[in-house]
């Protein structure tokens, strides 16, 4: 039996004709979470750079890029809201430019 798992536990070689597995290195895809794709996305939206919207919009389906930029927005508000010390509604509506009911 060990002869059996050494014969076929062995890289190929050049006579073979095939390279060895570990001699074809794989280039690593990077993946990216949606909260990434996100505030990538939103950053350069404000930065006006399209290049870099495209780019964070082809991480993740555009549903979920549009979850993680409503998320991204209500933590923003809630973030600010805290620090204003004022309603997430107040806040929300003055960033829009919409009177404060």
């Amino acid at each position: 039996m060990a002869r059996f798992r050494k014969l076929f536990s062995r890289p190929r070689t050049a006579e073979s004709g095939r390279p060895a597995r570990s001699a074809v290195p794989r280039p690593k895809k990077q993946t990216h979470n949606l909260f990434e794709a996100a505030a990538a996305y939103v950053a350069a939206g404000v930065e006006d750079d399209q290049d870099r919207v495209d780019e964070a919009a082809a991480w993740v389906s555009p549903e979920a890029l549009s979850f993680g930029v409503n998320e991204l927005a209500c933590r923003a508000v809630i973030a600010l809201a805290r620090e204003r010390d004022e309603s997430p509604t107040a806040v929300a509506r003055t960033l829009l430019g919409l009177p404060v009911a």
